[in-house]
């Protein structure tokens, strides 16, 4: 059976395109190194890689949401230490006070009192990196606490203006913390807060102005019975409070361990579905340029006995 001139071209081009095809793909993959970079290429291989892309990408965003929480953690954590320094000096000067009766040394204690009433406002009103106010819940665009003074500068109430939520991120799957607190919560429920709540009987800054008051009237019996246990309410408050942002953190740090291995593995094995073998490839496109060249120059004499053949 005769096969026709057009026949014969049809398929010649036919194969000649595939081998051409071919070689073109396998030199890509060997200047880019990737086999895979159109879902035509392998739709298997694709669908793999973009569901670990999907997972890549969620790892990444535990690491960010992971970073935001560590900065407002570390940020409540030096706050905490230096407020229970401070509540242990105003114990200490409580204490102290027991049975003094000198009036000039009573006085001296309450203007310390004023003072360290003055670095507690600041450390309630504390911003993180971002300008947030750490201790006011939610609500973390404006100073949680302001204070109330007299004509002489003592400050005589603090009010709390935040709230008593906290916002949860989360950190892995299923997974939320947070790292915002309440500067007071005395609704029973929820988030304890840091200077007062009603299940713990804390009311720091409450406390702190009774015991300024105290010295300055010379009612050292009302310090000792009242002033200094309450103070150690407050401290053992603190102590819980700082117990709290230890083990987030720690929570934390092994979560972004997590997160950043998740992220790491799942490049990799992108990588791998994607990467092209390089010897094998090479071999391949060698192959492949050999029967491309074999095909040409077969077909060029083909044709030209079949046009011979015809001419005659």
């Amino acid at each position: 059976m005769q096969v026709s001139t057009t026949s014969f071209s049809n398929n010649f081009l036919y194969e000649i395109g595939q081998l051409q095809s071919q070689q073109t793909t396998l030199q890509s993959e060997t200047t880019t190194g990737l086999s895979v970079t159109l879902p035509e290429d392998n739709p298997a291989a694709m669908n793999q890689v973009l569901n670990l892309q999907s997972e890549a990408s969620a790892g990444t965003q535990y690491q960010s949401n992971i970073a935001q929480v560590q900065n407002t953690a570390s940020t409540s954590s030096d706050a905490l230490n230096s407020l229970q320094s401070l509540v242990e000096q105003a114990g200490e000067i409580a204490t102290g006070a027991t049975g003094v009766s000198s009036s000039s040394t009573l006085s001296s204690d309450a203007t310390q009192v004023g003072q360290l009433i003055q670095q507690a406002l600041q450390i309630a009103n504390t911003q993180d990196a971002q300008g947030n106010y750490i201790f006011g819940g939610t609500d973390t665009s404006a100073p949680p606490f302001s204070a109330t003074t007299d004509s002489s500068g003592n400050v005589t109430a603090v009010a709390y203006n935040g709230n008593t939520s906290v916002a949860e991120t989360e950190i892995a799957p299923g997974l939320t913390v947070s790292a915002q607190t309440p500067g007071e919560n005395n609704t029973g429920s929820g988030a304890e807060g840091v200077f007062a709540d009603s299940r713990t009987g804390a009311d720091l800054f409450s406390h702190l102005i009774s015991l300024q008051q105290d010295l300055q009237s010379g009612n050292t019996s009302a310090i000792s019975s009242t002033e200094t246990p309450s103070l150690t309410k407050d401290e053992f408050n603190v102590v819980t409070q700082i117990s709290g942002n230890a083990v987030l953190q720690s929570t934390l740090q092994a979560a972004g361990t997590v997160a950043q291995q998740q992220v790491t593995n799942e490049d990799s094995q992108m990588s791998d579905d994607t990467s092209a073998n390089l010897a094998e490839t090479l071999t391949q496109l060698s192959q492949t340029q050999t029967a491309y060249q074999a095909a040409l120059e077969s077909g060029t004499m083909i044709m030209g006995l079949s046009m011979m053949e015809y001419l005659s």
